[in-house]
């Protein structure tokens, strides 16, 4: 779906939560939602991914209703006063909502859990639509509780095919799944910033990979920053380095800037 030679993607972040990690509360109500999706398109954004539960450490999970609740509203007001063409993910681990939000618009699903819901998968190969398999050690609720990892590329690979081929397994299509290292879900600082210098590992594999660096901690702590919203630069920086590595998708809260970052970085990419 997502062609590797091609220039990378611009994911732009819509959490119509109340408790994300970095946007909680912002955009919860549906004109605030809207307006932000609107700046974002008209800031390059490629694809705006609508998530309904906040997957930050130690978040409380939100039952599929109250998320159904959160984005059908926002999916279907995208689609009939912004774009119809827009590509919309949903960000979501359940197969209910995922049915739900591809009925009201959505194309793609971006599922931090790697597909631990077979009716997700069952969804996404009945819609076939492209789908983000995502790493991540335990639940938001636990990820961060001591993680660890003897060798960290070999095991996250690991993860991902067996992901993958469940995927496969539950007739979803090789050329719509995507992979995605998980940056920041159930790592240490020093993990985080060995998956960043071996990216070209999971480009390696021959799907599309994610990444998705925004605003997060382990870029503060080297920066000495503890607000998320003073990590921009920082997490253009990883967006630039994405693309030499061959990353396909990149997954940001600040569409405008990670988008020269791309630009420039591309433009040197296939410069001779």
């Amino acid at each position: 779906m997502f062609n590797l030679l091609e220039k990378p993607l611009i994911m732009g972040i819509l959490n119509v939560t109340p408790d994300s990690f970095s946007d909680g509360g912002r955009y919860d109500h549906a004109d605030k939602a809207l307006e932000q999706a609107q700046k974002m398109i008209l800031e390059g954004a490629d694809i705006i991914d609508i998530g309904g539960e906040s997957t930050r450490p130690n978040s409380i999970s939100v039952s599929s209703g109250e998320q159904i609740a959160r984005v059908i509203p926002i999916i279907k007001a995208i689609r009939q006063q912004l774009s119809e063409s827009i590509q919309i993910s949903i960000d979501t681990t359940l197969g209910t909502v995922a049915k739900a939000a591809l009925e009201a618009g959505a194309t793609m699903i971006n599922d931090i859990s790697g597909g631990r819901d077979p009716e997700l998968l069952k969804a996404t190969a009945k819609a076939n639509c492209p789908i983000v398999l995502m790493h991540m050690q335990g639940t938001p609720q636990t990820m961060q509780d001591n993680p660890h990892y003897d060798e960290v590329i070999h095991e996250i690979l690991s993860s991902l095919t067996h992901s993958v081929n469940q995927a496969l397994a539950a007739g979803v299509k090789k050329e719509n799944i995507s992979i995605d290292p998980g940056i920041g879900f159930g790592k240490r600082k020093q993990d985080n910033f060995e998956l960043l210098k071996h990216l070209d590992q999971f480009v390696a594999t021959s799907f599309s990979v994610l990444l998705g660096t925004s605003r997060k901690r382990f870029m503060g702590d080297v920066c000495n920053v503890t607000e998320p919203s003073e990590l921009i630069a920082a997490t253009t920086a990883t967006t630039a380095l994405g693309v030499m590595a061959g990353v396909t998708i990149f997954r940001v809260h600040d569409v405008k800037e990670n988008r020269q970052a791309l630009e420039v970085a591309w433009a040197i990419k296939q410069a001779r």
